[in-house]
Parts: structure tokens; sequence; C-alpha cells
């Protein structure tokens, strides 16, 4: 399968692996994740859009906007199964309870989430909520949509920039040479930043240093990515630029 048939059952992957909506069945034979992965980035701005909808719609009946933004939260969450969120909670127990690379792993793939994973959930949801509700109408579309695409387009950047450092797994297995993966996921991300302004650099500057600090972790103490870290950075990356697109609009 190849053309516009074969792009169409990566991005419908993409969506498959990334959230809980619903994206048909695949055609035979299916894309790998490795050849499905250019298509993460723009299942951020489904996501970002679902978001932003049921903040805007909060705030449209009246509540306030505390509650609007953890409506907002929460749809993210739904939409995605909160895989992101499951991730970030199980490498913060890697990384913080893991003597050595192979207790860090095994704990990652515990199912059960410690201190430390719920030390970070909390960090990465109240940075993302108190920045939603702090702007008067809250975060716009745009900001919004770029914090979601720019965050998946991170976890390109962690799957080619370090080595699997499991043989099995999603990090392991949407691993491989794809140098136009990224493509239009920066496509994407520059358009929503040129549209945004001037806050998009610093956005994009504290999205990038999130994202970069998860992965300096993953490489110190498990010598690369997998699912887990890649959700991290996604989660970390995305509250990240909230934080710094609340800060540029209500200033």
């Amino acid at each position: 399968m190849t053309g516009p048939a074969a792009r169409l059952a990566e991005a419908q992957l993409a969506m498959m692996l990334l959230t809980r909506l619903p994206a048909g069945r695949l055609p035979e034979p299916a894309p790998t994740l490795a050849a499905a992965r250019w298509a993460f980035p723009l299942v951020g701005l489904v996501v970002g859009l679902l978001g932003w909808a049921a903040q805007a719609g909060a705030l449209a009946l009246g509540l306030a906007p505390g509650v609007a933004a953890v409506a907002a939260l929460a749809a993210m969450a739904l939409a995605t199964g909160a895989l992101h969120l499951d991730g970030l909670a199980d490498f913060a127990d890697g990384i913080g309870g893991g003597r050595d690379k192979a207790r860090s792993l095994e704990i990652m793939r515990d199912s059960r989430i410690g201190s430390y994973g719920v030390l970070a959930l909390i960090g990465c949801v109240a940075a993302s909520g108190t920045s939603l509700a702090s702007v008067a109408g809250g975060l716009p579309l745009v900001a919004v949509l770029l914090a979601a695409t720019a965050s998946r387009l991170a976890m390109l950047v962690l799957l080619d920039r370090l080595p699997p450092a499991r043989a099995d797994g999603l990090g392991q297995q949407a691993s491989g040479a794809a140098p136009l993966a990224w493509v239009p996921g920066l496509l994407a991300s520059a358009a929503l930043a040129v549209w945004i302004g001037p806050g998009a650099l610093a956005a994009l500057a504290a999205l990038a240093a999130a994202a970069a600090m998860v992965a300096w972790l993953a490489w110190r103490k498990i010598g690369g990515q997998t699912g887990d870290v890649l959700g991290a950075a996604q989660a970390c990356a995305e509250a990240a630029a909230f934080v710094a697109l609340a800060a540029w609009l209500g200033a």
C-alpha cells in the first residue's frame, strides 16, 4: 500500500495509538508504528481542539475559570485515555525509585503508582490547570493547539535522538530511520507559532527545555527512551508551553 492510502492508514494508527477516539479499521497490511509516527503531532490538533472546546463551553455556561480549566484537562485526558500522564507517572517512579537501569525499567512496567509518580502528576496537572485558568476567557484555540501539537513533535525528537532503552515496547517499535517524519509536525507548529506571534517563541523554548530535561534524565538513568519516556516528555512539554503562553498573554 502506497501513496495517500498509506498515509491515511498511518494517520489512523497514530490516532488509535495516542487516543481513545474512534478511528475506523486499519486496512491490511497494517502500517508499522515507525511509519505512522509522523502523524503523532497532528493527533495533537484533534486533542487540543477537544480540550479548548471543553474549556470554552464551560466558560460560556458561566462556570468559574478553574472549573473550565479542569474541564479542558479532563477532556484531553479522556480523549487520550490519560496515556501520556500514565507515562509521566511511570517515568517519575522509575527514575526516582530505581537504583540502576534494570530496576528503573522494572518499576516503569509496574502498573502501580508510587509517591514520585503522584507528585509528578500533581505538579504537571497543577501547572497546566492554573495556567489555563489564569487567562481571562481561557487560552486562545491557536495557543492550545500549539502546545498540543509541538509537545507531540517532541516525542519524535526523542525517538530519533535516543536509542530504545529496552528491546520491546512502544519506544522500540516506533524507532527507526524516518528522516521526513518531523516535517508535518514542524510545519503545523511553525504555522501556529506564526499565528500566535512573539509569545510562541517563549512557549516553544519552555516546551523544548522540558522535553530536554526528560530526555537527559532518561539517558542518564536508563540509557534511552521508552513509551513512558515519550509520554513524560509530551506531558511535561505541554504543561511548560501552557505556563509560558499564560504568562505572555497575562502580561
